[in-house]
């Protein structure tokens, strides 16, 4: 996948979470909540050749996914040491998968009430469906 169309694929699933915001940081698209706390940013042969983003994880989530795909997972440059994830976009994508990972890191650094928006919106969409 190129890109620019993973960008795209990318920045509906971030700006799909309440109070989100994208502005570039070191020159990458990057998505912010509330225009303070950052849990996304585009990776575009950042440091190397790969197409990637770097995102919040949930804690042990960084070990557990690297250890058991690296061709997918690494530990990201600047980040990693505080858990952080990096996610590889050339290769083949499981868009499900980063959308989880995406709300798992909207998780880790958005304030309880914004989570209480979207587990609401989970609740409702599973009464309804």
């Amino acid at each position: 996948m190129d890109s620019g169309a993973a960008i795209e694929h990318l920045r509906a699933i971030c700006l799909a979470f309440p109070e989100v915001n994208e502005r570039p940081s070191h020159g990458e698209p990057a998505w912010f909540v509330r225009d303070k706390e950052l849990f996304v940013t585009f990776a575009d042969r950042h440091h190397d050749d790969r197409i990637a983003f770097w995102c919040a994880a949930l804690p042990g989530a960084q070990e557990t996914l690297v250890e058991s795909a690296p061709d997918r997972f690494f530990r990201p440059p600047y980040v990693g040491h505080r858990g952080w994830l990096g996610v590889y976009l050339d290769v083949p994508v499981d868009w499900e998968e980063v959308a989880a990972l995406v709300e798992d890191a909207y998780r880790a650094v958005a304030p309880r009430k914004l989570v209480a928006l979207i587990d609401a919106r989970a609740i409702s969409t599973a009464v309804e469906g």
